[in-house]
């Protein structure tokens, strides 16, 4: 009787790790699915055409005016969240650097 029980509580147990496998499944791809079509949403920091899609660290960066005015007026660096998510530690380590002014542009040359 002992092993029936056990193995019932075994198909029940992987019924539940399966069905968490799924949901943090539909989750990660829905993240995926909002930050490619984040740009197109509105409220959108700027046009969908001044940001670039890098995924990691950060999810966008943005040349806002770059599209539409041919003169970048400010360079946003833009992470896409959804429900109750919130900043991974280096994504705010980066939002910390932007914002003491830690940025820099570097020109490298290629002999």
């Amino acid at each position: 009787m002992g092993k029936l029980v056990q193995k019932v509580k075994d198909v029940n147990l992987i019924k539940r790790e399966r069905n968490d496998a799924v949901k943090r499944s539909r989750a990660v791809i829905g993240g995926q699915f909002g930050e490619q079509v984040a740009p197109y949403l509105p409220d959108f920091p700027c046009n969908p055409g001044d940001a670039r899609f890098i995924g990691k660290p950060v999810d966008f960066i943005a040349f806002k005016g770059c599209a539409d005015k041919d003169e970048v007026e400010e360079i946003l660096f833009v992470e896409v969240k959804s429900g109750s998510s919130t900043l991974s530690r280096r994504e705010r380590q980066i939002k910390s650097a932007v914002e003491e002014g830690r940025v820099r542009f570097v020109e490298y040359r290629i002999s």
